[in-house]
């Protein structure tokens, strides 16, 4: 793997940056978190400049409308996206990032045709409804039901935890489409239209102040056999491949992000005092500032080698769970660096004189549920011992 920046992989860093520079300002400020209607318009609007421009689905083949550009390009793509601090996928991350490439490989071409150029260009909204509140890490203890009537699943549940629900237009959803099944061959994976009767949203408040959060009531939906992914009941494998794509690169602008935060960290320990000195001349400050910034170097490399690997195969490989469980525990003691460095002032939300622990809080309190989301870090360190490594399975009660 040779992944060295060619002469034409600068080339396309001095169009893409060139693009940005005009771009991300004329795009103007995000709006306020929770006006949802006014985030959808700013995330899909970006979305629709972005593929007006040639830049949207950087790595999606070009017969599905992507760029399908080199492994490198990509990379460049990402670091260019959060130098320049441009909008990233917003409320669509579902669509963009993980159930429009499930549709790539597993959709059939009527499900293709309908729906990934409308992700692409930014006409579709998705949202995810896997977590339920007897089924988290143990998501296939899921409960939610569909039975078949005619050419309709009649599906009935409570969902939890659903990204942007109340800005999308469809629901990736898994249901139970056979009770009597071992719990992992019962389950089924479905396009749910989320204007369907029997459909009720209530958003949950985060403790960031945030509402992206959503449990979802079903009673009677009525969702057409056709919005089938996959067959009746191999659901949790094609779960699996949704899984892979959101745990492998979805983060990896987020991860660049991260990496500048540190050093913004650094420039804010020369401004903070403590006993009349700044907290940059603290050798042990210094020194752990060091060691995440080699970490983060680390985690590049690891992002490069899952890019890599989904490039040969279409789909991320069991590497995504180590990728994903490496960022998001770094990301944890990132922000506790950064909260303790800012003392007390780390208490407010708001900034205190020219401090940004607004910012900073905001980071902490978003990492905590970055060990939970898309699979908890107990979840991905049984994942990697088991099928990566090989080691024994646990023992499972019977």
């Amino acid at each position: 793997m040779d992944l060295r920046y060619s002469e034409s992989d600068e080339k396309f860093r001095a169009e893409l940056r060139a693009w940005l520079n005009e771009a991300v300002p004329a795009h103007g400020s995000a709006p306020a978190v929770n006006d949802w209607p006014a985030r959808r318009a700013w995330d899909t609007g970006w979305q629709k400049k972005l593929f007006d421009a040639g830049y949207a689905g950087i790595n999606w083949p070009k017969e599905y409308g992507g760029r399908d550009a080199s492994l490198t390009e990509q990379l460049v793509y990402y670091e260019e996206i959060a130098r320049a601090d441009a909008p990233y996928v917003g409320v669509n991350f579902v669509g963009l990032l993980h159930g429009g490439p499930t549709l790539m490989v597993e959709g059939t071409p009527e499900q293709k045709a309908a729906h990934i150029p409308y992700i692409l260009d930014g006409s579709q909204v998705w949202c995810q409804g896997f977590s339920e509140p007897g089924a988290g890490s143990d998501l296939a203890s899921l409960q939610t039901r569909a039975v078949r009537d005619g050419d309709h699943y009649v599906v009935n549940g409570h969902k939890i935890w659903c990204s942007f629900a109340q800005a999308a237009d469809y629901c990736e959803l898994l249901v139970r489409t056979d009770p009597d099944a071992p719990k992992h061959r019962g389950i089924s994976w479905l396009i749910m239209p989320m204007d369907a009767d029997g459909i009720d949203i209530r958003p949950l408040p985060t403790l960031a102040g945030e509402g992206e959060f959503s449990e979802v009531f079903l009673e009677d939906v009525r969702i057409p056999v056709e919005n089938l992914v996959g067959e009746e009941n191999d659901g949790w494998r094609v779960t699996n491949v949704t899984l892979r794509f959101e745990r492998g690169t979805a983060f990896a602008s987020d991860m660049i992000s991260l990496q500048r935060f540190v050093g913004e960290l650094i420039d804010l320990a020369k401004r903070v005092t403590r006993n009349d000195a700044s907290a940059w001349q603290d050798r042990a400050l210094r020194v752990e500032l060091g060691h995440l910034a080699a970490e983060l170097d680390a985690l590049w490399a690891m992002v490069k080698l899952s890019v890599c690997e989904s490039s040969k195969t279409g789909v991320p490989g069991l590497g995504g769970s180590a990728v994903k469980l490496f960022y998001t525990e770094l990301y944890q003691r990132v922000s506790d660096l950064a909260l303790r460095l800012l003392g007390r002032a780390g208490a407010s939300r708001s900034d205190v004189g020219s401090l940004p622990n607004g910012m900073i809080l905001h980071r902490m309190l978003n990492s905590i549920s970055l060990t939970i989301a898309a699979g908890t870090s107990q979840i991905q360190r049984n994942i990697i011992s088991e099928r990566i490594l090989g080691l024994p399975r646990d023992r499972r009660p019977r």
